[in-house]
């Protein structure tokens, strides 16, 4: 599936509202709506000035509903979806969101996961080898993908009031619109 408009893009992203990174919700104790919003909120305050990265933090979990239960390759379903829509560099966020993981899984002694993304870890290759994380931290994204991760590690709290999804459909159509 790819993504051709953004209210196209809205409607999956409002379809995440009650579904979650399982489909017996013994995962992330949000739904993937939540988590969206959270990840976005946490990257708007810590790099405001770009919506790329914020976008990719939005986005980069609406693969666990194409196709559902791939929990493995959600990330590349998701980067197959929006690129035509949001871009290379959002898309390669959104594919590299997991690679950061099993980087920072390997590289970063005090890194904690939750016990989903523990679970998936092994399912994404686990941590990464030196050789691996040599050859990651020469991608030029490699930053980004790091902060994006971690924005993602982080926006998992019930409860949290990240505001709304309409409010981030200006931000969809700006970037949306830069890549024509």
């Amino acid at each position: 599936m790819e993504l051709r408009s953004v209210e196209e893009l809205m409607e999956l992203l409002y379809a995440c509202r009650g579904a979650w990174d399982t489909p017996d919700r013994t995962g992330d104790p949000v739904d993937l709506h939540d988590h969206a919003l959270q990840t976005a909120a946490l990257l708007r305050r810590s790099h405001p000035s770009d919506k790329e990265l914020q976008v990719a933090g939005l986005v980069h979990d609406i693969g666990y509903l194409l196709p559902p239960g791939d929990e493995a390759r959600h990330a590349d379903h998701a980067a197959h979806a929006i690129r035509p829509l949001l871009g290379h560099r959002v898309a390669r966020l959104v594919r590299l969101h997991v690679p950061a993981k099993r980087y920072l899984a390997a590289t970063d002694p005090w890194y904690g996961l939750s016990p989903q993304s523990t679970f998936t870890l092994q399912l994404q290759g686990g941590a990464m080898t030196p050789a691996e994380a040599r050859a990651f931290e020469c991608d030029p994204m490699a930053e980004d993908a790091v902060t994006l991760r971690q924005a993602d590690d982080a926006a998992k709290v019930p409860g949290v009031n990240a505001g709304i999804m309409e409010d981030w459909r200006p931000v969809l159509e700006l970037v949306t619109a830069a890549q024509r």
